[in-house]
């Protein structure tokens, strides 16, 4: 196996943020994720890449406790996924690729219901809520019907949705799909920000070689559910040994399919409604 394909550690003592070790989750004879082992480290952004099918999706949903692992180990934040689930929930965020905002309700009323679920303190609640919407820049739109809302607009609510209880941890699961590039740029920023001023470990899935990197520290690349190359962009831009080499050159070699290989229509399906929604 080359360096690439290592996962790397900081060196000293630091813990890692999210650790796994041989993770895996089979679905009947199907392997969907593949004895995974990775170590994030505290306020890196982490993206995980791979072809649809490649275990991305299943290995978020074992990492934020909505899925059992068949075997292998996990920890967030120091918390066993399977043993703790209830601490790992209460120092994470995750945003999942379909719209869970409520667009029937303001972006205010969004947030106090989730202010409410995270039991955060009656008396910090308006503060709080007030703070998240000004750090996402939703201010003026606060008490507008969230169906109101820009496709962009809905993707930052929902990201301070999931980062009002100041978690730790941030899941993101295609977090601009749908968006147009300008939208796409503004949401990225905001993303960098929780990173950098928050100190906010985010682990993500995208499609968009350009958000990985211009997000991520490193990156994981995916294929049948096991990691095929791992380090940072320009160490596997590098490993290709091809001047000028892309991403998109990566992903290509490292999983032995092109980037626009096409969805499943359920895939294709619910990232058009994604789309239209958001749109």
């Amino acid at each position: 196996m080359s360096a690439i394909q290592r996962a790397q550690t900081v060196s000293g003592d630091e813990t890692p943020m999210v650790k796994t070790q041989r993770l895996t989750r089979r679905f009947g004879t199907q392997m969907a994720v593949d004895e995974l082992t990775i170590a994030i480290q505290s306020g890196e952004t982490f993206g995980l890449l791979g072809p649809n099918g490649a275990g991305k999706t299943t290995t978020l949903k074992m990492l934020t406790t909505l899925l059992r692992p068949t075997s292998g180990t996990a920890h967030v934040a120091g918390f066993d996924i399977v043993r703790q689930a209830a601490d790992v929930r209460r120092v994470i965020g995750y945003v999942p690729q379909l719209i869970s905002a409520d667009g029937t309700l303001t972006g205010y009323e969004n947030l106090l219901i989730f202010a409410k679920l995270y039991d955060i303190p009656r008396a910090q609640r308006e503060q709080r809520v007030r703070d998240s919407l000004a750090f996402m820049d939703l201010t003026e739109a606060a008490d507008k019907m969230v169906r109101e809302y820009s496709g962009g607009m809905i993707r930052r609510l929902e990201i301070a949705q999931a980062v009002l209880h100041a978690p730790r941890v941030l899941f993101l699961d295609e977090p601009t799909v749908g968006l147009d590039p300008v939208a796409r740029h503004v949401v990225w920023r905001h993303i960098e920000q929780l990173r950098v001023t928050q100190r906010i470990t985010i682990l993500l899935t995208t499609h968009y070689m350009e958000e990985a990197e211009a997000l991520c520290q490193r990156l994981a690349f995916m294929h049948l559910g096991k990691i095929a190359a791992l380090g940072t962009p320009d160490e596997l831009k590098s490993s290709l040994g091809t001047d000028g080499a892309t991403l998109d050159d990566v992903f290509a070699h490292y999983t032995g399919t092109q980037l626009d290989t096409g969805a499943t229509y359920r895939e294709t399906f619910r990232t058009r409604r994604t789309a239209n929604r958001l749109g």
